[in-house]
């Protein structure tokens, strides 16, 4: 018989303080223009082709740098949010992006603007994470998997600020303001996190996980403790298995893909784009409710999503091109497993210290960047491959589209192994998680 989950006592960590979505809105905000940083770039790359006098192919290192940089500060990062704190990180992040976008704008020469997409990367790499940490010191444990999603859908505005005022400012008055402009944004928000952040309210310092009764023994300890744990695995393959359709989608192939294969005009293309971040301001809190509510099943979403995100993916790569209804279809399956991805961190909050969550988060949000640069390598390998003198079609982008499979094979094998080590864990700790026919029978016996 399963072990229940006692109710959680209130005390001075487990309740939501008073100003804490001030402090949180303030953080969120450094989030946003780092999603404005991080997109910025895509906005202008016709303009990056006649500034520095490059192919498409040399533009597209920009991307690879931006996420290479981003995946490889993720624990670095981490670390330094367990160890210096929240506030400096989060608003040397900030700083670190101001400096960057300003020093793009005067940017004349690619080996220059290069080095200063790395320290673009480098400020983009600290403000979701940091948010994250932020929140188990100001919010309820009940309320962080909302506020979680939260935090992912309102950093999608980031999203529209490059989409809409960046791209007028740089229709309008050209390269250099356009950036300059952004980078004097980001050093504002910075600003406002510098006034309103404070790593905890008061001097109330959380100094346990928010829920006893899936916490593992990690007190403390050090980076070797954290990699130790097999609850940080399962949430980096979740956000490995979760995340990389949609990035992979969203960041390279899915305006070309829909070009070629769908007959669709670059501008078409480009609208679709916006459905999935739509979608996610719907499913995100969904998700964060279920994953509240029910803490034991948050790998069945996971498995769940991707399955979804797959058999969406299956009547494009057969046949012909798709009506527009099938291609709203199939990226509103993308923004599930999209949403989905930050469950990993849910995993990290409830089983790691509190102290070594920074830590944590970060391997955790390494998982979908590391997918989505494996997963964009392989996919133009096999167009590489299969196309005839650099000259795409439809087929060679079916081909090297199916080969994501590859891809979220892997994620679910990882997800798969580390869950058992994470409920072998668990029943060793008195918990322990009923077989669903079980719940089942307790269901329709409670219904009689």
């Amino acid at each position: 018989m399963p072990v229940p989950i006692p109710p959680r006592p209130e005390g001075p960590n487990t309740v939501t303080h008073r100003g804490a979505f001030l402090v949180w809105t303030a953080a969120v905000a450094v989030y946003v223009m780092a999603i404005a940083g991080r997109s910025s770039f895509g906005v202008a790359g016709l303009e990056a082709i006649d500034r520095f006098a490059i192919s498409a192919t040399t533009l597209s290192l920009f991307t690879v740098i931006q996420l290479g940089v981003y995946a490889g500060a993720q624990l670095p990062v981490g670390l330094l949010l367990d160890r210096i704190g929240i506030r400096p990180v989060l608003i040397g992040g900030a700083l670190i992006m101001a400096a960057g976008q300003v020093l793009l704008g005067v940017a004349d020469t690619l080996g220059m603007a290069l080095a200063v997409r790395i320290l673009i990367g480098l400020g983009d790499a600290s403000a979701y994470t940091a948010v994250l940490r932020l929140l188990p010191g100001w919010f309820a444990p009940r309320q962080i998997p909302l506020m979680t999603q939260l935090t992912g859908m309102v950093g999608q505005l980031g999203q529209v600020i490059s989409s809409i005022p960046f791209a007028l400012v740089l229709d309008y008055f050209g390269w250099q303001p356009a950036f300059v402009a952004s980078g004097g944004a980001a050093a504002l928000v910075a600003l406002a996190a510098a006034t309103w952040v404070k790593d905890a309210p008061g001097n109330c310092v959380p100094t346990e996980g928010p829920d006893p009764q899936t916490r593992s023994r990690n007190r403390g300890g050090s980076l070797r403790t954290v990699l130790a744990e097999p609850a940080v695995w399962l949430g980096f393959f979740t956000h490995f298995s979760c995340g990389f359709m949609p990035m992979v989608f969203q960041l390279l192939w899915g305006s070309p893909f829909l070009q070629v294969v769908n007959g669709m005009s670059k501008a078409g293309a480009a609208a679709m784009l916006l459905i999935q971040p739509a979608a996610g301001l719907v499913f995100g809190p969904i998700i964060g409710r279920l994953t509240s509510v029910h803490p034991l099943r948050r790998t069945w979403m996971v498995y769940g999503s991707v399955i979804l995100g797959v058999v969406a993916w299956i009547p494009f790569l057969i046949g012909k091109p798709k009506p527009v209804w099938m291609v709203v279809l199939l990226l509103l399956a993308l923004s599930v497993p999209s949403v989905c991805a930050a469950i990993g961190f849910d995993f990290v909050r409830t089983f790691v210290d509190v102290h070594r969550t920074g830590t944590g988060n970060g391997i955790v949000n390494m998982g979908g960047f590391v997918a989505t640069l494996l997963g964009a390598w392989l996919i133009g390998s096999v167009l590489d491959a299969s196309s005839s003198h650099g000259v795409f079609t439809a087929a060679d982008f079916r081909v090297a589209m199916a080969s994501q499979c590859v891809v979220i094979g892997i994620g679910l094998i990882g997800v798969t192994v580390s869950r058992s080590y994470v409920r072998r864990n668990m029943a060793r700790d008195g918990v322990v998680v009923p077989p669903i026919r079980d719940v089942w029978h307790r269901y329709r016996t409670i219904a009689k």
